[in-house]
């Protein structure tokens, strides 16, 4: 029996470590799934809380897994144990019977289970659970009650602070199919034999007689027109076939057209500024577009291309207040967020390949891509003749474009410089997080010669 709850205390330690540390690297994620189940359970007034609440949520699992396996506190975590798994166990419960929202979110976007899924992982983990809630009377403490729980406040003052850093910036790791390094067209693509989505077609007909309408199938539609009416018809998904991770990808430019297969197959760069929701974009960051549509027509391998979901009212009080000099693209919100979770943020790309990611904090000014671009950009504001400015704005005359930036050349030593500080923080970032596991575990962990003690 003790070494089944040394078994249950490591097994449910590591479960929630990982269910925390996922969503402690991307809480915008835990956030917006929040709202989606607040949307549909009619309590959307609690979207204000949702990022507080994954925050929060997701530091409280990676310390309750850090005390299960180091053995602090017994009594009072295999309470906190025990209340939290029966009250998500009994919550996915009702969401499977329901299905409000497909995914649940458990895991972030590592790994995607539905609400069933949860709900018998849950039932299978309870049975853990209730071994060590039943031995909670003969736990004792591994050290003082003070140590305990200083070191308690340090792992969760540790989660905030990751959490928080992902918020301020981005993720360390980056579970969604948007990461640097990926081919969107083949990431959209599907893969030859495989499944495909299968429908039904039900027909309804109404009972001239009863006055009631019943469902047929395509097979056993009633022939009888004497007694029964067709009223209507519809497609059923039976089951689903194959998804690729990117399927939603889209974009539209401001007159309404589809671009995406020209952005996908624009060999030069394509730097996209994403906003989701343009009221709570950064100002600032918002009015630096500015400098970067005027880039555009200096090089013939790069493009701006500002991507929003905001509606066109919204677009116009925005760029008017800010002093925009561009016009937006359009695509739809959660694609919007999946992509990129800093507002704004931006992506570069190069032949439908992400070649990197900013949000708008990190995103290296004008200056630093190349010191002479400020001055070329404000000798060309100062010679501008005003009436021909206005036909390019009303789209009588289209804009001149002049060959004096090789971007190619100035963009690969910025987004190496980029990519490499990228990679070694998230390197150190997890290379700390390892050894402070490590060192906590060799240290900490109980001897397993006092059965009390387990």
């Amino acid at each position: 029996m003790r070494a089944i709850r040394l078994f249950s205390r490591f097994l449910l330690g590591l479960l929630f470590i990982f269910s925390g540390f996922v969503k402690a690297v991307d809480p915008w994620g835990s956030a917006y799934k929040f709202s989606d189940y607040f949307h549909a359970l009619g309590v959307s007034f609690l979207e204000s809380v949702a990022l507080p609440l994954a925050i929060f949520l997701s530091a409280f699992e990676i310390v309750l897994g850090i005390v299960l396996i180091l053995g602090y506190q017994k009594r009072r975590a295999y309470w906190a144990l025990f209340l939290f798994m029966s009250f998500f166990t009994a919550l996915t419960f009702i969401l499977a019977l329901t299905n409000p929202v497909t995914d649940c979110g458990c895991f972030g976007d590592a790994i995607i289970l539905t609400n069933w899924e949860t709900f018998f992982k849950n039932l299978i983990f309870m049975v853990f659970v209730l071994l060590l809630f039943k031995s909670r009377k003969k736990a004792v403490n591994v050290h003082s009650n003070v140590l305990e729980t200083l070191l308690i406040l340090v792992f969760f003052t540790g989660s905030l602070i990751l959490s928080l850093n992902a918020i301020r910036h981005l993720p360390i790791l980056d579970f969604r199919p948007y990461d640097v390094g990926t081919f969107i067209p083949g990431e959209m693509e599907v893969p030859d034999g495989a499944p495909r989505d299968e429908y039904e077609t039900v027909l309804y007909y109404r009972n001239i007689k009863t006055g009631n309408t019943e469902e047929f199938s395509v097979e056993n539609y009633p022939q009888d027109t004497l007694n029964y009416q067709f009223v209507t018809s519809e497609s059923k998904l039976v089951k689903k076939g194959y998804e690729p991770p990117i399927h939603d990808f889209g974009i539209m430019d401001p007159d309404g057209f589809d671009v995406t297969d020209e952005l996908l197959s624009y060999s030069g760069y394509t730097l996209l500024m994403i906003s989701h929701d343009l009221k709570k974009a950064n100002r600032n960051a918002l009015y630096d577009g500015n400098f970067w549509s005027q880039i555009q027509f200096f090089a013939d391998d790069f493009r701006f291309v500002p991507v929003t979901a905001s509606v066109g009212s919204i677009i116009d009080t925005v760029s008017d207040n800010v002093g925009l000099d561009y016009t937006f693209f359009t695509g739809d919100e959660i694609m919007l967020k999946t992509m990129i979770r800093s507002n704004p943020g931006f992506i570069m790309l190069k032949n439908g390949t992400i070649i990197s990611k900013w949000g708008y904090r990190r995103f290296p000014a004008l200056s630093d891509w190349n010191s002479e671009w400020p001055e070329l950009l404000h000798q060309f504001a100062e010679n501008q003749d005003i009436e021909i400015m206005m036909l390019i704005e009303e789209g009588l005359m289209e804009p001149v474009q002049w060959d004096l930036i090789d971007f190619d050349q100035t963009a690969n030593s910025v987004i190496m410089e980029q990519f490499s500080k990228r990679s070694e923080w998230r390197t150190w970032t997890l290379f700390i997080l390892v050894i402070l596991i490590a060192l906590f575990i060799t240290k900490f962990i109980p001897s397993t010669k006092t059965s009390r003690r387990v």
